[in-house]
């Protein structure tokens, strides 16, 4: 995503071939379903019932689940293309029902619409979801855009999160069911410099403006990125690791980026809701969508 000929993403390559080579998904704005984050065990609930993942399909991996099933995908379908003097979108569709490996892990049979629309010189992002089934199903889906500001490096950016609350994370990064106001992590309120900070921390009780937008946003002395999201992304996560060596190979590990990250609801929602920890996991009724948006704006660029 250009900007007057200025990269606003990260990516750690540098064409289409390149990323199909590289075999993770890191860069861009990843989509990340049928859950986003981590898991605190090989299998999930929904309904009062525990689904536990099939390890030998290979699909899932570890003892902490991340990231769902659909990282890696090649199965969207470009459902419709339109564009006038004002806008340009393009409008994908997954028929997640339709790959047995996926309804194995997860057997909910719906299908992901996700428009991205070029307008007012910024980004928005629309997603639906159609719940087939004939049960609720659980919405714990989140996207993961990794920001670059041009200007300077990492340790001169400032992040602020539009929240009041941080959940307390365990060493496997997956909410411990305490939290603690967003003033006890970032000094100034809601407002915090990367340089000393290794962020990946999950906020909630997100504050709302009139259109029940919350902001989550990244500026340097030049450039400035706002993310803005819809009331029904329940929380969101803020990704900003220190500068790390370079892999074997020469790729760049971690670099001058920052995520700031959508969610549905917090780091392994499904599993903490099950045991009344988490309140606010969402639920699709049979034959219903959800639809929500979040929005990239943009200014120094």
């Amino acid at each position: 995503m250009r900007i007057n000929g200025v990269d606003l993403l990260w990516r750690p390559f540098e064409s289409l071939e390149e990323f199909k080579s590289i075999g993770q998904g890191r860069g861009g704005i990843p989509f990340l379903g049928p859950w986003a984050n981590r898991l605190d065990e090989q299998a999930f609930y929904a309904n009062g019932r525990r689904f536990p993942f099939d390890m030998d399909i290979g699909n899932v991996r570890g003892a902490t689940p991340i990231h769902g099933l659909l990282l890696r995908t090649d199965r969207w379908k470009v459902v419709d293309v339109s564009e006038n003097d004002s806008h340009a979108s393009v409008t994908s569709r997954l028929e997640f029902y339709r790959v047995p490996i996926w309804m194995k892990q997860f057997p909910f049979a719906h299908t992901i619409d996700m428009t991205h629309r070029l307008q007012d010189g910024g980004l928005d992002v629309t997603t639906t979801i159609q719940n087939m089934s004939a049960d609720p199903m659980p919405v714990a889906v989140g996207f993961h855009p990794f920001f670059r500001l041009p200007d300077s490096g990492r340790d001169r950016w400032r992040v602020s999160v539009g929240a009041r609350t941080r959940w307390l994370l365990s060493d496997a990064k997956i909410p411990t069911g305490e939290t603690e106001p967003i003033e006890r992590t970032f000094p100034q309120p809601r407002e915090v410099p990367l340089e000393g900070y290794d962020l990946d921390h999950v906020f909630s009780d997100l504050i709302r403006d009139g259109d029940g937008l919350a902001t989550m946003s990244v500026w340097s002395q030049k450039h400035r990125v706002d993310v803005e999201v819809g009331p029904s992304y329940r929380a969101a996560v803020v990704f900003a690791p220190k500068a790390t060596p370079p892999l074997p190979d020469g790729r760049p590990a971690h670099g001058d980026f920052v995520c700031l990250e959508p969610m549905a609801g917090i780091t392994d929602a499904m599993n903490l809701a099950h045991r009344g920890i988490y309140r606010e996991l969402q639920y699709i009724a049979a034959g219903e969508t959800w639809t929500e948006t979040f929005r990239i704006r943009a200014r120094g660029f």
